[in-house]
This record gives structure tokens, sequence and C-alpha cells, in this order.
């Protein structure tokens, strides 16, 4: 399968995602077991952004180091916010851990495999297309956390 195909599977899996998390609430597992001051709009505005990230991601694979950052946050939302934290309560479940095994760990893990054994990319490429992939990761949780404080209010 090519790069592409293989990015918009991912972009599939990760509405599948979204479904699971919804559906099983997250935001109250967020808040209760990683402390993350999250609402259902910043779940709704976060995902939705997730969603239109797949849709570049695939349409953009000219510039494999950036598309594949798209694989790279699946693969750290996967570890760092479902199987991690399971890891550490001990078995408490994770709302969106099945998807994130089942869905985001092959095609994330194929997109890689893919896009290095054509050459499309080198390892250089995969360590940017991971530090891009953290940075979008991290940025609504680091947001989220900066809301709180007295300089970003806007009351």
């Amino acid at each position: 399968m090519i790069l592409p195909d293989l990015l918009w599977l991912c972009t599939a899996a990760y509405a599948l995602h979204v479904v699971e998390e919804y559906q099983l609430n997250w935001r109250d597992w967020a808040r209760a077991v990683i402390r993350l001051p999250v609402q259902w709009t910043d779940f709704y505005i976060v995902n939705v952004l997730a969603i239109l990230l797949g849709i570049v991601a695939a349409n953009i694979v000219r510039q494999p180091a950036l598309a594949l950052a798209y694989p790279a946050l699946m693969l750290i939302n996967a570890t760092f916010f479902h199987v991690l934290p399971m890891l550490l309560t001990r078995g408490r479940y994770s709302p969106g851990v099945f998807t994130a095994v089942v869905l985001f760990y092959p095609l994330g893990i194929a997109c890689f495999h893919r896009a290095l054994s054509v050459g499309l990319v080198g390892w250089r490429g995969v360590s940017l297309a991971f530090v891009i992939g953290a940075l979008l990761m991290a940025s609504p949780v680091v947001l989220l956390k900066l809301k709180s404080k007295p300089y970003f209010r806007q009351t």
C-alpha cells in the first residue's frame, strides 16, 4: 500500500478513536487520571484539528517528514495518553486504548516502514516527524494548562 493510502487510513482510524474516546467518556478519565482540566469543547476542537491534520498529511506526501508527523502523533498519543497511563494505574481503562493499540500502532508503524522502505525518508526525517508530532501532541495540553494562569485569563 502506498503512503498516501496509509495516511488516509490513519485519518479514518483517528475518527474511530475519537468515537471510542467520546462514547467511553475520555474527558472524565483525563480529569481523574492525568489531571488534565479538559472540557468537552476542548475535546471537540482538538479532535477536529486532529482529523484535519490527517487530511493534510495524506495530501503532502511530497514532504514526507511533515506527512509522517501525523502517524508520529498517533503513536505518541497511543503510548503516552493511553497505554502508559493504563500501566501506571494498574489497568484502569483509558478510553481510546482499544483503537490506539489495534489501529494506531499498526498503521503508524506501517507508515514509517513504508516511507523508509521506499526511500521517501531517512532516519533524520523520521526523527523530525516525531519532533513535530510531539509538538503537535503537546500543544493542546500546554494551552490547557496555561489558560488557567492569571496572565492568560481574559476576564
